[in-house]
């Protein structure tokens, strides 16, 4: 996460600043490193301000998380498969949601069309009663 991050090295998420000390890791979470910047001396890890911040859970969780909202999975169950509370499992999935949709660009379509193929679907029910009432009211032979 870290390396896709910051390619071009480690800078503070709130004023950019590059001058950034490491300071300990997270005794709960060894994977995350902490941060402090000299700048504007706030500190800040690997998750600030991103759309994995504002919970306490290993980006492992986040990861299987969205794994699980990927198979349209309720939060109840992830909830269950995961171990965490609901209500953290809803803030996590709104939080992964908003953040999902707030990058989806907005598309416009414009302008003429061109089409390979073209499918139309027609429900077969429908069908055989256009058919039953066109035999029905049909003419004299």
């Amino acid at each position: 996460m870290r390396q896709h991050r910051w390619p071009d090295g480690v800078s503070c998420p709130h004023c950019m600043g590059q001058d950034v000390t490491r300071q300990v890791k997270d005794d709960t979470q060894p994977d995350r490193q902490r941060y402090r910047c000299k700048s504007c001396q706030r500190r800040f890890d690997d998750l600030t301000l991103s759309v994995f911040s504002g919970h306490h859970q290993p980006l492992k969780i986040w990861v299987h998380c969205l794994y699980f909202m990927s198979l349209k999975l309720p939060n109840s169950q992830i909830s269950r498969e995961l171990d965490l509370n609901k209500d953290d499992i809803q803030q996590m999935t709104q939080q992964l949601r908003e953040a999902v949709h707030s990058k989806t660009p907005d598309i416009s379509l414009d302008g003429e069309m061109e089409c390979d193929e073209f499918m139309l679907w027609w429900d077969i029910r429908n069908s055989q009663q256009q058919s039953k009432k066109a035999v029905v009211g049909g003419g004299t032979s």
